[in-house]
């Protein structure tokens, strides 16, 4: 088991990122080569578990790896058997961390659903496209337009086919759902939750569909997602293998999101009063219904002869809510406190990731997506560069460690909280009042160091000010706060 812990120290150089810009789509720029962002000082360890990369074959569609991409909604960080959950059973979501990497210190970009898909999609954060807080059931012009390319795109262009299931919520408009966006199929729900058995929205909207055709379905939410899923993939494997269409398969369960409720009880519909109802012994059911479809994934991809040539990467939304057990983190969803961004991540890659593999670094949903797009072999594009950088190097030790700042911003007329994150070091901005953690010695965010580290503090300040500036240079079509 190979383990890379903290960046130490708080003075080194940044990486910066630079401004985005209007373009052309970056999978037409295959001349560009992979950006790998890079700091001399912090290196990782080298990794001699690692195997070298194993050869992919000979065709072009079988040098790409099968991605299956799997994201929960509102899962706590403490909620899962290899993070500590104490009473939920998740084996088989367990057994990626066993068979690759987990993850300690991995963020969502936003502290709430629509930024976190909009910044994992596109590779970028999530002020640059404007959809910087959740979409509410009212919020029905705005979205996610399609001159922001998003990562089903350009898979779409190398000869992948293209599959989302479950969540959306970047947009109820036709133009602006999964299909617009380049997925050959979608089978889920636009908005951001609905009743996980009558599948309509608060306000008794139905929100559910078969590409851009409303449908009605039966069944429980997550069962109904599993078992999509599972097909997409057994029609992968349907495939001769020296023919086989690589596959990308986004699986967005609206689980654990409210309402809360378990599988098995099909007369529990719910309205807007009974909307929040729920308890612990509800939401441990509904996590363990998402681990039993995340096990028939894993057996389809093994029974289809897949496995071993498919990516396969877990993670969830923002930080958990009410229900949740965000472990050790201060608050929960909406906020920019860690419990409001920490969230669990697990990678696992046969042949190219180490099974066991611990990874302790500052990472964050931005980098899923040009891990993604390196896997597949594609470029990104100069005139939209990504936010993120690619894992696999890595987390192989292949390459140092970055050192850079993230960010986060809430900028709502009721809560206004910002924050800046650089190794160690944690600045939160909350209301009036600005606040230094060490999180190594104080993941709570119990002790104000700025005191004691005035230094430290200004260049957070510093960063998180210029981070603000470039993200106010965007001129996204739709703002949301």
């Amino acid at each position: 088991m190979r383990r890379c812990g903290w960046i130490s120290g708080a003075t080194a150089p940044p990486t910066e990122h630079g401004p985005g810009r209007a373009g052309t789509p970056w999978w037409f720029r295959a001349a560009v080569g992979i950006v790998t962002f890079v700091a001399a000082a912090f290196p990782c360890p080298a990794a001699g578990s690692n195997p070298p990369p194993p050869a992919l074959g000979s065709g072009t569609n079988d040098a790409l790896p099968h991605i299956v991409l799997i994201m929960t909604d509102d899962l706590g960080y403490a909620d899962l058997g290899c993070y500590g959950a104490p009473d939920i059973a998740t084996p088989r979501i367990d057994s990626l961390a066993r068979d690759g990497a987990r993850l300690s210190h991995f963020h969502s970009p936003g502290p709430v659903c629509t930024p976190t898909r909009a910044a994992l999609l596109t590779g970028r954060w999530p002020q640059r496209v404007g959809l910087e807080w959740a979409l509410s059931a009212s919020d029905t012009e705005p979205g996610l337009p399609v001159e922001e390319p998003i990562l089903s795109r350009p898979l779409k262009e190398v000869g992948y086919r293209t599959v989302m299931v479950g969540k959306w919520h970047l947009g109820y408009r036709p133009e602006f759902g999964p299909n617009a966006h380049g997925f050959d199929e979608f089978f889920g729900l636009l908005s951001g939750n609905v009743d996980h058995y009558s599948h309509r929205e608060i306000n008794g909207k139905e929100d559910w569909y078969e590409n851009t055709k409303p449908v009605r379905v039966e069944g429980y939410s997550t069962d109904l997602l599993s078992d999509r899923a599972v097909a997409a993939i057994q029609k992968t494997a349907a495939q001769p293998p020296d023919q086989r269409q690589p596959l990308w398969l986004y699986v967005a369960y609206n689980a654990v999101h409210w309402p809360f409720q378990p599988p098995g009880r099909p007369q529990d519909i719910r309205d807007r009063s009974t909307w929040f109802n729920g308890t612990r012994a509800d939401y441990v059911k509904m996590v363990e219904s998402i681990d039993a479809g995340v096990g028939r994934i894993l057996d389809a991809l093994e029974a289809g002869g897949m496995a071993d040539h498919t990516l396969v990467i877990f993670t969830n939304d923002n930080g958990g809510e009410r229900l949740s057990d965000n472990g050790p983190f201060f608050h929960h969803k909406g906020t920019v406190w860690e419990g409001g961004h920490r969230v669990p991540c697990l990678i696992r890659w046969p042949g190219r990731i180490a099974a066991g593999t611990e990874f302790g670094q500052p990472t964050i949903g931005m980098d899923l997506t040009a891990t993604i797009l390196a896997a597949a072999k594609i470029p990104p594009n100069p005139e939209r560069p990504l936010d993120g950088v690619n894992l696999v190097p890595i987390l192989r030790g292949e390459v140092p460690c970055p050192d850079r700042a993230l960010f986060w911003r809430i900028d709502r007329p009721n809560r206004k909280q910002k924050a800046a994150l650089r190794g160690r070091w944690k600045y939160v901005v909350d209301g009036s009042i600005t606040q230094l953690f060490d999180l190594e010695a104080d993941p709570g965010e119990r002790r104000d160091l700025a005191y004691r580290f005035p230094e430290v503090a200004r260049d957070l300040q510093n960063r998180l000010a210029r981070w603000e500036a470039e993200m106010n240079r965007a001129q996204p079509r739709f703002i949301v706060k």
